[in-house]
């Protein structure tokens, strides 16, 4: 039937497209959890009257948070071409768009860690001091599983910024559905496959949102 609404649409390249989307999306988030998780901890962990408490620590940490997360992120992509280019050896295609995924995410999502921790209660955190617990133990037993809900949560707004971003990247040839949007769309002025790349694009946020709103409701207990 969608063959038939968009006849001219070349769909195994349209797929193809959607493929490469859903892998830069994918790595991209889980490289992002995992930096601006740990990002957030040291942010929190290096806030006053916390474990790591170092007020030179958190001004650079959140210094840097700041800066990279204010960036535009079309912006973003043009001063990273060097460092893409040194990392991957090229600017063009979808491994080329993930220095500028990560970084112009990781910082969004640690902010995100900072705030989802900070709510976590304050007696459960000295109950776990007064009993002498390391660092580790208080990261991998309180922080992480208190605040889990709300890290899931972040990850998803996270998730689905990075699928716009991919789009964005597409504009500098990274590959996927903002590419085929821009090339075979936008400048050969054919709306169907513009308007296809969008409704694939809207549908895998919509997967997204639905999934990280389905593990949040399971996970959590409040």
């Amino acid at each position: 039937m969608i063959n038939t609404l968009f006849p001219n649409v070349d769909w195994p390249k349209m797929w193809d497209a959607a493929l490469e989307t859903l892998y830069m999306t994918a790595i991209s988030t889980l490289l992002t959890f995992v930096i601006g998780l740990a990002l957030g901890l040291i942010l929190f962990l290096t806030s006053p009257h916390q474990a790591w408490s170092n007020k030179l620590a958190n001004w650079l940490t959140g210094s840097v948070v700041n800066i990279f997360r204010s960036i535009p992120f079309i912006i973003l992509i043009i001063l990273l071409i060097p460092l893409t280019k040194f990392m991957v050896g090229t600017i063009r295609g979808p491994n080329a768009a993930f220095p500028a995924l990560v970084i112009g995410a990781a910082p969004f999502y640690a902010r995100m860690v900072l705030i989802g921790l900070r709510e976590i209660d304050k007696g459960v955190l000295e109950a776990a001091k007064s009993m002498g617990a390391k660092t580790s133990t208080i990261i991998w037993k309180v922080l992480l599983p208190e605040s889990l809900p709300s890290l899931v949560s972040g990850i998803t707004v996270t998730c689905i910024s990075l699928v716009g971003y991919t789009a964005m990247a597409g504009i500098i040839g990274a590959g996927g559905l903002g590419t085929l949007a821009f090339l075979d769309g936008f400048q050969r002025t054919r709306g169907d496959v513009t308007l296809v790349a969008t409704i694939l694009i809207l549908i895998v946020v919509f997967i997204i949102q639905w999934i990280g709103d389905f593990i949040t409701s399971r996970i959590d207990k409040r």
